[in-house]
């Protein structure tokens, strides 16, 4: 199926259109812990008078993988890619996680349907509102 899809699935994100603007107009910028790939125009300016900026994906293109500090770097907010920089991250940041929202992995808060365990019990401090004749 991995040739079939490359040419045929453009949902993929990778598919041989994408190879052959990358083989003409991009240089490797770097890579980051999900293997995500980065680019920039070799040649030339985009529409802002700079050179464009792109990221192919291992697997499903979901924006939400892209780390944060590949995330400033596409957008013009910063000029070093996180490669080229000494960050070393303070001791209360995370590692960075893509968006969990519909796997086994997403946030339920307490009291949520989907949550594990038994939902509190009402605590009395509710008054419904009645309206008055």
């Amino acid at each position: 199926m991995g040739i079939f899809s490359e040419i045929f699935c453009w949902w993929g994100g990778n598919t041989w259109g994408t190879r052959l603007t990358i083989w003409r107009q991009g240089r490797l910028v770097g890579k980051d812990e999900f293997g995500n790939r980065y680019y920039e125009q070799r040649k030339g300016t985009g529409p802002l008078d700079r050179p464009r900026r792109w990221v192919t994906y291992t697997d499903i293109s979901e924006a939400s993988k892209v780390p944060p500090g590949w995330y400033g770097w596409l957008h013009y907010m910063v000029d070093t890619p996180p490669t080229e920089e000494n960050y070393v991250p303070r001791p209360w940041q995370r590692p960075h996680l893509p968006n969990e929202t519909g796997t086994p992995n997403a946030y339920r808060p307490p009291g949520s349907i989907l949550a594990a365990g038994t939902r509190p019990k009402a605590t009395g401090d509710y008054k419904p509102w009645r309206p008055e004749a």
